[in-house]
């Protein structure tokens, strides 16, 4: 029964999400406040229904829902449209909250459509501890806020692009300008370099009590310690002044796309790391 519920939910929350994300390209198109409204209630309606599955499953499995990959896709998408949210609220960056809900709607796709299914658990009772639930749930937290720092490297060079042909509308209107974006890449990535690096901290310290073989040189582990230093070399190298503002978007961009990567492919080719 509970299933069924869930099954339904999420069909009706995915038409939603759609619906919202046609609105705000009306919205865009049109610049119509009353587009804007609708597509933002219909984003609110889409996390209340995020957060009754959640608790649907909480109750269902009598634990937080990050143990798989599918269930770490969904937690995911979750945050993603929280932080969308959050942005809209005290920021009023329509654009901001479009494409990061892009990325939202294609990680529940994949979520939805793919062959993952939920299960129980692959981590055997015994091994689910605090310091397991930190990890995950503090790497998903970092890989939202990595995705945020893409979108405004996104922003930052269509203003950037629009600027320079000087083509800018009263369509442009709702972009943030120049400065706004490259703060925004900055402080996300500042945020998001610390909340991985205690991910990872905390991930070596349950491999190291809770398995009996593991393996540093493990593809996950080696694909999330070259996420964590790519970033910390991005920010490096543009303190230094060898990345200028163009380049930091573009190295952002591959970055976050380096992150998806190792979201998934990194999980699937691992021996150590337990989603399935």
């Amino acid at each position: 029964m509970v299933e069924l519920t869930m099954a339904r939910l999420q069909e009706f929350m995915i038409v939603l999400y759609a619906l919202g994300l046609v609105f705000y390209l009306i919205d865009y198109i049109k610049k119509q406040k009353a587009m804007q409204r609708v597509a933002f209630w219909l984003i609110i309606t889409v996390w209340v229904t995020q957060t009754t599955i959640l608790a649907l499953y909480i109750i269902e499995m009598k634990r937080f829902p990050v143990l798989s990959l599918v269930e770490g896709i969904y937690f995911y998408v979750w945050l993603l449209v929280t932080l969308s949210i959050v942005f809209q609220l005290i920021y009023k960056v329509n654009f901001m909250v479009f494409f990061t809900n892009i990325i939202g709607f294609g990680f529940l796709m994949i979520h939805v459509f793919s062959n993952l299914k939920y299960s129980a658990s692959t981590v055997g009772d015994s091994l689910i501890s605090e310091v397991l639930f930190i990890h995950i749930t503090t790497a998903i937290l970092s890989y939202a806020v990595f995705a945020l720092a893409f979108v405004f490297a996104v922003l930052y060079l269509i203003v950037y692009k629009v600027l320079k042909k000087k083509k800018w509308t009263k369509r442009f209107s709702s972009l943030p300008n120049l400065h706004q974006t490259m703060m925004g890449m900055k402080m996300s990535i500042y945020t998001g370099i610390p909340i991985l690096f205690v991910s990872l901290l905390f991930g070596v310290q349950w491999a190291y009590v809770a398995l009996s073989e593991w393996s540093v040189w493990d593809v996950k582990i080696m694909g999330s310690f070259a996420v964590l230093l790519i970033y910390t070399s991005v920010v490096y190298f543009n303190y230094k002044g060898k990345l200028q503002s163009m380049e930091f978007a573009w190295m952002t961009i591959f970055a976050f796309l380096l992150t998806v990567v190792n979201f998934f492919l990194g999980s699937t080719l691992s021996q150590f790391h337990l989603w399935i």
